[in-house]
């Protein structure tokens, strides 16, 4: 604990990602991903493996926008870097450790942006969503939305959950339902190719496989069949607790497109 307070301290973080959580959330995921390195590994090749797919026969290849880079645990920083000729990440908090991997690459930039689109309702500036994407987007030959689509609602949803009411917003499960809804709108409004991965479902298992529980973590919203799908063990047994672990299904989409 008093190592992720020291690194909240030194994150570099605005103050609104720390009001809102951004920061905290920032620092609790490079922690688990120190303590869960092998449990992640396979995810984390898979989902590097999605984006090179992606990557494979574009027809140009000028500039490549990462959605929700964060640590790049999940992203072939080298790959893209040595491929497109600008490479910008995008996310709330841009951690040391993301900054210290793509620290090589000249063509590599950072940009700062709720991706949510719900700061300015978390703060009690709005009443509505604010724009889910950055203008850049609409530059891009390649959009990557990394593992980025279920973790959107978090926040926001607690938040909800904890006020009562955000805006016009009472039910939690909606509102968290609108986000993930939002995203995909936005991502299906873009020209450039589109690379998704996104874990879908989260269940809660004992040691002899039993499913104690099942989360729907896009609140029943459908982003199609995925091309590739795999198991993530995000909380291995012992993270969460002694004799339960928790998995997700993770879903890849190297060119997704909404359903016609």
């Amino acid at each position: 604990m008093l190592l992720d307070l020291l690194h909240w301290v030194a994150q570099p973080a605005s103050l609104t990602a720390r009001r809102l959580g951004y920061a905290g959330d920032s620092v609790r995921l490079a922690s688990r991903s120190r303590r869960c390195r092998a449990a992640w590994a396979p995810h984390l090749a898979a989902a590097q493996d999605a984006v090179r797919a992606a990557m494979r026969d574009l027809p140009r290849r000028d500039t490549v926008v990462v959605l929700g880079s964060g640590l790049l645990d999940d992203v072939p920083i080298d790959d893209l870097a040595a491929t497109f000729r600008r490479v910008v990440l995008v996310d709330a908090v841009h951690p040391w450790r993301g900054r210290w991997r793509a620290r090589r690459f000249a063509n590599v930039s950072r940009l700062v942006h709720d991706l949510s689109g719900t700061r300015d309702l978390l703060l009690g500036r709005g009443e509505t969503f604010g724009p889910m994407l950055p203008p850049l987007c609409r530059e891009a030959d390649l959009v990557v939305s990394a593992n980025l689509l279920s973790q959107l609602p978090i926040l926001p949803v607690a938040r909800l959950e904890a006020a009562g009411r955000l805006g016009p917003f009472t039910d939690p499960e909606a509102f968290g339902g609108l986000i993930v809804a939002a995203h995909l709108d936005a991502l299906a409004g873009l020209s450039a190719q589109v690379c998704l991965v996104t874990d879908r479902d989260e269940t809660e298992e004992d040691r002899d496989g039993r499913v104690l529980e099942r989360i729907d973590l896009l609140y029943g919203v459908d982003p199609g069949p995925a091309v590739r799908g795999w198991d993530w063990v995000l909380a291995p047994f012992g993270e969460e607790a002694r004799d339960r672990r928790l998995v997700h299904r993770v879903g890849a989409y190297p060119d997704w497109r909404p359903a016609a």
